[in-house]
């Protein structure tokens, strides 16, 4: 087993293993994504992109192992664990090998390898992303995990839905900053809302960092208002709308849909389809719709079914939690996912 703590791993004489295949793995070391680059080639989505940026060295703050696996020196495959501050519950597991080293056990020893590792750390479970339909959902499977969510890349075309009368309606469209406070605050609490089946720990801190600050990409924010009780009652925002295209192309705009939680369903629904029936009226937009985003499933999955809207890309979450029993490892024929770096 590689030495399990992250100080020593850059050691000159850190003990390497050799897997079934001939394969032998080292801890990672920077410039490793650079030589794994000219193997594995270009990713095949952005989730895949995503993926790839989870492979770093080894650390204790936050807890993460990653390995390495060489073909007579040059790296061709590589995985991961690491714990997330936002969803504390559960490791994410990635891994990734060349195609003409797969099917030959190497992400099967590559997992079992960083599972050793795993007491090291206060959290037992694991997870790990997927693409529907690849092979790597098979080889979760045979490791003992269930998917627990799934997760779709919706583009919607200009006009699907009919605008709202928002004169009549009580409600009203306004751009407001990605700074506010108010915003800010709803987006950390829709965030927790939706992933109760991955507990997460967003806060307004975090929430400004990963979701509305410019590095994310956040260039605009439209917001739906409840104005029905007057101008001199407190207007509520009902849904939000964050766009992370800044200018404007023939290309769908990456757009962060979202509800105040608090809101019944009904209602939520009505919120979202109204605000997504704005921002789409001219140009298409593309949404990221979870299983558990009930209000925006719903909208958007009758837009499948009218041709209105396709889906662009579509994940799937698997998940092992400790109590669950483990399985024999097995091979994967595709590359397996963990958390965006969020």
């Amino acid at each position: 087993m590689l030495n399990s703590h992250p100080d020593h791993l850059e050691a000159p004489d850190t003990p390497s293993l050799t897997l079934d295949s001939g394969l032998t793995v080292r801890p990672w070391r920077d410039g490793d994504d650079l030589k794994l680059l000219e193997v594995w080639g270009d990713p095949e989505n952005p989730m895949h992109h995503q993926d790839r940026g989870l492979l770093r060295p080894s650390s204790n703050d936050p807890w993460s192992r990653c390995i390495v696996a060489e073909h007579q020196g040059v790296p061709v495959a590589a995985a991961t664990i690491f714990r997330s501050s936002l969803h504390p519950d559960r490791l994410s597991f990635y891994a990734e090998v060349a195609q003409e080293h797969r099917r030959k056990g190497v992400a099967a020893q590559l997992l079992q390898i960083l599972e050793a590792e795993v007491p090291n750390c206060a959290v037992q479970s694991m997870k790990s992303r997927v693409a529907k339909g690849s092979a790597a959902q098979c080889f979760l499977k045979d490791n003992g995990f269930a998917k627990v969510q799934a997760s779709r890349q919706i583009i919607v075309q200009p006009g699907a839905l009919p605008l709202p009368d928002l004169e009549n309606s009580g409600q009203d469209l306004q751009d407001l900053a990605t700074g506010s406070v108010e915003l800010t605050k709803l987006v950390a609490d829709f965030y927790n809302a939706v992933h109760e089946w991955d507990r997460a720990e967003m806060t307004l801190g975090r929430a400004q960092q990963m979701l509305l600050a410019p590095e994310t990409g956040a260039s605009g924010v439209v917001v739906l208002r409840d104005i029905s009780s007057g101008e001199d009652a407190p207007a509520p925002i009902l849904a939000f709308a964050i766009s992370y295209t800044s200018e404007r192309t023939d290309a769908p705009a990456d757009v962060l849909l979202g509800w105040n939680p608090e809101l019944p369903e009904d209602e939520a629904e009505t919120a979202v389809r109204n605000l997504l029936a704005l921002v789409a009226a001219r140009y298409p937009v593309s949404v990221e719709v979870d299983d558990s985003m009930s209000p925006l499933k719903t909208v958007t999955a009758e837009l499948l079914a009218s041709g209105e809207a396709e889906v662009d890309f579509e994940a799937l979450i698997y998940a092992r939690d400790s109590s669950a029993s483990d399985s024999s490892a097995s091979d994967s024929s595709a590359s397996l996912g963990g958390e965006p770096p969020q």
